[in-house]
């Protein structure tokens, strides 16, 4: 059994194989750096901080959350074909921890066509849905995080990308789509198959869309490194905020 917030052995290269066709995008994108590191304040609906439901997220996906859940990273997408996001941390709190409570939020990018219900590999979309979140890693070393966490230079973004992406995996959490659970995030397992992608991660942004991961500033990452327990059962639930909505 491994001890949460322990750096792991370094993972084979053969893995990153997978990693350069699957998470962040590899070709220059046009939009523009924005204020990545900003701490929004506020929630997507104004006035709607505590809740026994996650704002804005229908009974669809709502349902979907795990009842042991104490930790809610949600994903607003600005539109179906949007690479602009929101990216809010909910915590279970109340005396009976039955309410969720806005604790950040922040500026982020997902794919850079938007979102889908059915990903598949190289569709440059990001997938709609409920995912466990079990694991992190990156190129830097480990922040402080609760996850497990795999410091290895086989995740690190190659320079033939625009010099704009090479940060981009300094740190990165797995989100547990079409992964398998305990292991490094650039482990090339893929349960449903190659077709429906992998290597769906939280990174660090660049300033524009991704090939499907979901991207925050620096500052961001590391305090969802150091925030994220796996002892709260967190998930990330992510999405346009029609299909949330459902």
């Amino acid at each position: 059994m491994r001890i949460a917030g322990t750096v792991r052995v370094v993972v084979a290269a053969a893995a990153c194989g997978v990693l350069l066709t699957s998470c962040a995008s590899g070709s220059d994108d046009s939009a523009k750096k924005g204020d990545a590191g900003a701490d929004h304040g506020k929630s997507p609906q104004a006035g709607a901080a505590d809740s026994r439901t996650i704002p804005d997220v229908g009974d669809r996906l709502q349902s979907k959350i795990p009842a042991q859940s104490r930790q809610v990273v949600a994903v607003y997408g600005d539109g179906e074909d949007s690479a602009k996001s929101t990216v809010v941390l909910y915590t279970k709190s109340g005396a009976k921890g039955t309410t969720w409570e806005k604790a950040r939020s922040w500026p982020a990018h997902n794919g850079k066509k938007g979102w889908t219900t059915d990903h598949r590999e190289n569709d440059k979309r990001s997938p709609v849905g409920v995912f466990t979140l079990t694991d992190a890693g990156g190129v830097l070393a480990d922040p402080g995080a609760k996850f497990p966490y795999t410091k290895s230079s086989s995740i690190q973004a190659p320079h033939y990308w625009p010099k704009t992406h090479w940060h981009d995996f300094d740190y990165v959490i797995a989100i547990d789509y079409n992964r398998a659970k305990g292991t490094p995030p650039n482990d090339p397992t893929r349960p449903q198959g190659q077709a429906k992608g992998g290597s769906i991660w939280l990174h660090m942004d660049h300033g524009s869309g991704t090939s499907g991961c979901v991207s925050l500033s620096k500052p961001a990452m590391e305090y969802l490194l150091r925030t994220l327990d796996p002892k709260k059962h967190p998930v990330v639930v992510m999405g346009d905020r029609a299909h949330l909505g459902a």
